[in-house]
């Protein structure tokens, strides 16, 4: 007959409750952003390379919270990454989102999506979206339309 260790049993579900938390840890950041009224904004390019750069499958995006003032969209294409890259000057292919506002819109709006990259991490991203009548930021030009 064997005897119920209540002990023993703790450690072993702690044990397994540690081991399966960290298997599930993800990240979370909170950023912000502004866009112009009524024009496209690039929040999220993720490509498909894993941390030794080797090529990994597609990033995939899951909106958790959408926007409220808003709309997204998802786009894949290729792009060279920066030279300031953990990957430098590679291709890759990329995923994208983007948020536009609906016309005429100013204020705040706000979106969560998780990304899970080519390693399989899952990021979670809580991005604050100032949204501002006219241009937005001149210097950001690549950035405020729905090219990658």
């Amino acid at each position: 007959m064997q005897t119920f260790r209540p002990l023993a049993a703790l450690a072993l579900g702690l044990t397994m409750a540690s081991a399966g938390t960290a298997a599930l840890a993800e990240t979370t950041v909170t950023r912000s952003e502004t866009a112009a009224s009524g024009k496209s904004v690039r929040l999220v390019l993720a490509p498909n390379l894993k941390k030794d750069c080797a090529v990994g499958p597609m990033p995939e995006f899951r909106i958790v919270t959408a926007p409220k003032n808003g709309s997204i969209v998802t786009k894949t294409g290729k792009t060279k990454t920066p030279a300031s890259y953990r990957c430098p000057n590679k291709e890759a292919a990329v995923q994208a989102l983007f948020y536009q506002s609906k016309a005429g819109f100013t204020g705040s709006d706000e979106v969560t999506v998780e990304v899970k990259n080519a390693d399989g991490a899952v990021q979670t991203q809580n991005i604050r979206l100032t949204v501002e009548a006219g241009s937005g930021k001149k210097d950001d030009a690549k950035k405020d339309s729905t090219d990658l």
